[in-house]
């Protein structure tokens, strides 16, 4: 079986190489390094841009896309567009449709490197973002804000993506705390404990509700990913700063991550330190989905959908598999919520029931290949 490995393993001789070890007749040189495939990045980005632009035209009031553009255009400094179009237009773009892009864009990178980083270290093509908790104990957060005494805003700050962030990362550090061994941390201990933490977060959220006497209506919709309804310009500059210093990490071990495709003893034979390299894929997968699930709410199958239709086309390196998921996530994640807000107009749908939508049938089909291959 091939894998990417984390550095050169040297030149391969050809089926033309002489005894001398210098190449024979017919002898095909074979390239040490892969040719990083920067136009695919780039066509990539360029679709995300387009879809977005797409977006924020798109609603109760139509903005052709030409007009968008010199709508954003002209927000940059020092550069002034004429145009003709209503002035209510530019609050609409900038102000309301703009921030709500751009958040789904970075919910969607999120969920999407993550999942990715978590389905090359624990080699299973079904796990996803959520996989050891952090989605139910952010719930469990939230719901603790939303339908208990605890007040809402403490110095004008609200304390719902403050406790759904915590949530998250407390579930997860519980669920680490008791798979720890002596030897380190067995993988399927810890996703079994945390299916376990996440199942007790969930029943203590459940019980919260069933006997609080508010409406759980915007908890609900918050469950659905109904955080982006509210998105505003403070949420980007929260979630921002976990996704690039993550993603930069995550993009960092991709060679390592590449060792994971076989198992971890083959890892350690490369000289890679499998525990060290376990806690910090965890620990920075979990804060980005933190992150995420504390500004919009609990997205599914992001996480799931995004890497593995780049899996599916460009195969298994995740030296270009993180990127690209990251592209491909933000992209769904926008399509998703244009959906949404547009389908049952003038109410909306939260995205987490349009990518469930989604997301469910494509769930199937890799069951239905993972039963077949085995």
């Amino acid at each position: 079986m091939r894998i990417g490995l984390p550095f050169s393993m040297g030149a391969t001789k050809d089926r033309g190489t002489a005894r001398d070890g210098s190449p024979g007749a017919g002898a095909r040189p074979r390239p040490l390094h892969m040719v990083y495939p920067w136009w695919r990045l780039a066509v990539g980005l360029v679709v995300v841009v387009l879809i977005g632009v797409a977006a924020l035209g798109i609603g109760s009031v139509n903005v052709p896309p030409l007009t968008t553009t010199k709508i954003l255009v002209d927000q940059i400094p020092f550069v002034e567009v004429e145009g003709d179009w209503p002035n209510g237009w530019n609050s609409i773009i900038w102000n309301i449709r703009f921030p709500r892009v751009v958040l789904a864009g970075l919910v969607g990178a999120c969920l999407a490197i993550a999942g990715a980083a978590y389905q090359g270290l624990f080699r299973n093509p079904l796990a996803e973002p959520g996989l050891i908790g952090v989605s139910s104990g952010a719930a469990l957060g939230a719901t603790v804000v939303l339908v208990t005494s605890v007040p809402f805003y403490v110095f004008g700050y609200s304390l719902l993506p403050i406790a759904a962030f915590a949530g998250g990362i407390v579930t997860v550090a519980v669920a680490y705390t008791v798979s720890r061994q002596s030897n380190g941390v067995p993988l399927l201990t810890l996703i079994l404990a945390g299916v376990a933490i996440a199942s007790l977060a969930t029943a203590v959220s459940s019980l919260l509700m069933i006997r609080s006497d508010p409406d759980v209506r915007p908890l609900l919709s918050w469950l659905l990913g109904g955080g982006l309804i509210s998105s505003q310009w403070d949420d980007i500059y929260l979630l921002l700063p976990y996704l690039v210093v993550g993603a930069l990490i995550l993009l960092g071990y991709s060679r390592i991550l590449n060792t994971f495709q076989v198992n971890e003893e083959e890892a350690k034979q490369l000289g890679v330190n499998v525990e060290k390299t376990k806690i910090v894929l965890v620990v920075v997968a979990t804060l980005i989905t933190a992150a995420s699930v504390s500004v919009a709410g609990i997205v599914g199958f992001v996480g799931l959908i995004a890497p593995h239709a780049v899996r599916l086309i460009w195969g298994q390196d995740n030296r270009f598999l993180l990127p690209m998921a990251m592209l491909a996530g933000a992209g769904f994640m926008i399509a998703a919520d244009l959906i949404g807000r547009t389908i049952a107009n003038p109410s909306e749908l939260p995205v987490g029931v349009v990518t469930s939508f989604c997301g469910a049938p494509f769930f199937l089909y890799l069951l239905r290949q993972r039963r077949v291959v085995l």
